[in-house]
C-alpha cells in the first residue's frame, strides 16, 4: 500500500470514528434528536471495519493512527466547529503526523 493510500485510510478512519462520537454529544449536549445514534452507531462500524483494511499490525496501527486522528480533529474544529486552529494546534499537529509516519513508513528489519 503506498504511502498516500496509508494516510488516506487513516484519515477515513479518523473522519468516521469523529462523526461516530459527534452525533452522540449533539444529541447528549446540544438537545438533537435522538435519531442521531443510527448514524452514529453506523458511523463507529465504519471505523472499526476501517480499521480492519491498514496493511500492518494491529498494535502499529493504533499508535500511528492516533496521530492521524489528532490532525482529523483539527480540522474538524476548523470546519465543524469554527474554531481556527492557532499556531500551537497546528505545530501539534505536525509533531503527530511526523510521529505516524516514522510508526508507518521507518524501515523494518525482518
Amino acid at each position: 500500500m503506498t504511502e498516500l493510500k496509508t494516510v488516506g485510510l487513516f484519515a477515513l478512519t479518523a473522519l468516521a470514528e469523529i462523526v461516530g462520537c459527534y452525533l452522540p454529544y449533539l444529541w447528549l449536549r446540544e438537545g438533537k434528536s435522538m435519531w442521531l445514534l443510527i448514524p452514529a452507531v453506523l458511523s463507529l462500524a465504519a471505523f472499526v471495519w476501517l480499521l480492519t483494511l491498514h496493511p500492518t499490525a494491529v498494535g502499529r496501527v493504533y499508535a500511528a493512527y492516533g496521530g492521524v486522528y489528532v490532525v482529523m480533529a483539527i480540522i474538524w474544529l476548523w470546519t465543524v466547529d469554527g474554531i481556527r486552529p492557532t499556531t500551537w494546534d497546528i505545530a501539534g499537529s505536525v509533531v503527530a503526523l511526523c510521529g505516524m509516519a516514522i510508526i508507518m513508513f521507518a524501515p523494518r528489519g525482518t
